[in-house]
């Protein structure tokens, strides 16, 4: 037995399932956590409550547009809460909801994933793209 029997198991069930991507609960939940914000949002809230315009600063690349699609995604979805006050103009402040902060184990797992094998990563592409430049 090995550490990656559990995760064989479960992508075998579910490969045995019929393919309905409305139902399938781990193709609608990796679809949205794999969104190119997602996880640079939940990052950017781990440590506390932000506004609007403190979240473009974190993730400096990220357009306006971009920024309010990925927010309203993640609050439909019970990742984030939406809290508005009562000025003028009004202040509002985006939070991880609890379900969210669930997250935030396995997250750390997938940078700290990240971090340590990005050099092999960027070799392979390299190596790749040499090939591909020898064939032409």
């Amino acid at each position: 037995m090995t550490d990656n029997d559990p995760v064989i198991a479960s992508f075998k069930r579910w490969v045995a399932m019929p393919v309905v991507t409305a139902r399938c609960p781990v193709r609608d939940v990796l679809d949205r956590l794999g969104e190119k914000w997602t996880t640079l949002m939940i990052m950017a809230l781990a440590d506390g409550p932000k506004r609007f315009s403190e979240l473009r600063r974190a993730v400096p690349d990220i357009s306006k547009r971009s920024l309010t699609l990925a927010l309203r995604n993640l609050e439909e979805d019970g990742i984030i809460t939406r809290h508005v006050f009562p000025t003028n103009p009004p202040a509002v402040e985006y939070r991880l909801a609890p379900l969210g902060a669930t997250m935030l184990e396995p997250l750390a797992g997938m940078i700290a994933w990240a971090e340590r094998h990005h050099p092999e990563i960027q070799a392979a592409r390299d190596r790749r793209r040499k090939e591909l430049a020898a064939e032409v």
